[in-house]
């Protein structure tokens, strides 16, 4: 039996009070973290509130850990003590559906999620099924590690699996955890970025960071110029957007994906996309397969999360701090 320091909220709209519970034998397959940081995300905040109506209190959250492996399931071969890892949303699939089989582990109609259902990283140790345990390569920044295990590869999933050519034109909508990640990565993997960002003092910022060129999203008029300009956009954002104009701005064989939660259904008129051959997608976060790919590529090209540090104890200002949207751009707890 281990004894798990945590924090964790135990009723709707709650602070995190200090928790401790008790985790069971270490399945075969299972292996123990020893958290030294978790990375705080707006999933994180949904679940306290219950915004998604799957919480289940107390409710300890924490999806973007990264900690040195303090003990491995008898079956565990690739992992060993004391190395250090990552872990984000997922925490085990079954590993044995045609899913799973074909690679996409994070889409295993049995998924378990880190923080629904269990208890997550805001603790000194946190359990999760090996594969989902991915290895930090050398080169990547370890202190800004957390956040690439949630947003970072939320929006590297799709430069994968939407086949993004380094030619291409791309934008991003939205410029926060999740797109200030996005324009570095699509700016390495060598396209044209276009960031659409509602803070014109975010300029430079943006394209210190890769983007090539920078709009105001709440300029109305600034969309009709760049029709039919982008092979592909990126949406980051959870809010409805004027979606015509955007689809307008495809070019042919041009695709809209959205990893934002949108709240209303998105209208695709059928014209536009017909006429010129336009889709309309989305995507979750990637496997374990993917997330090793992006660590590796984010130690190729320097590529690391802006982040601001709270101590784990001061967890419920760091939750202010994100819920008030002062974060730039991620915010990390350290153990």
């Amino acid at each position: 039996m281990t004894t798990v320091n945590a924090y964790a909220v135990f009723e709707q709209g709650g602070a995190l009070k200090p928790f401790q519970y008790e985790l069971g034998a270490l399945g075969d397959d299972q292996v123990d973290i020893k958290v030294t940081s978790c990375g705080i995300c707006h999933s994180d905040l949904s679940m306290l509130d219950n915004d998604w109506g799957m919480t289940n209190y107390p409710l300890v959250p924490g999806h973007e850990v990264v900690g040195t492996v303090s003990a491995v399931g008898a079956a565990v071969k690739h992992l060993k003590v004391g190395q250090t890892v990552g872990l984000g949303w997922f925490s085990g699939s079954c590993m044995h559906c045609g899913t799973c089989m074909s690679g996409y582990h994070n889409m295993c109609n049995e998924a378990e999620a880190t923080i629904i259902g269990r208890h997550g990283g805001f603790a000194d140790v946190v359990r999760c099924k090996e594969e989902w345990a991915v290895p930090l390569p050398d080169g990547v920044d370890v202190a800004a590690a957390g956040p690439l295990f949630c947003g970072g590869i939320t929006v590297f999933n799709p430069l994968v699996e939407c086949d993004v050519k380094p030619t291409d034109r791309v934008a991003v909508i939205g410029i926060g955890g999740l797109g200030h990640l996005a324009v570095q990565f699509l700016n390495k993997w060598g396209c044209e970025v276009t960031a659409f960002s509602s803070s014109s003092s975010k300029e430079q910022q943006l394209k210190e960071l890769g983007a090539h060129h920078v709009v105001n999203s709440r300029d109305p008029e600034a969309l009709a110029p760049l029709a039919g300009k982008f092979d592909f956009i990126l949406n980051t954002t959870n809010v409805n957007l004027d979606w015509g104009a955007y689809l307008d701005t495809l070019a042919a064989n041009g695709r809209f994906h959205t990893v934002g939660a949108v709240p209303d259904p998105i209208p695709a008129p059928a014209f536009s996309l017909i006429m010129r051959q336009r889709s309309v997608s989305g995507s979750p976060l990637g496997s374990p397969a993917t997330l090793q790919k992006m660590l590796e590529f984010c130690a190729r090209h320097d590529i690391k999360a802006m982040v601001e540090r709270f101590p784990m104890a001061q967890a419920n200002e760091a939750m202010e701090h994100l819920k008030a949207g002062k974060a730039r751009y991620r915010v990390v707890l350290d153990a």
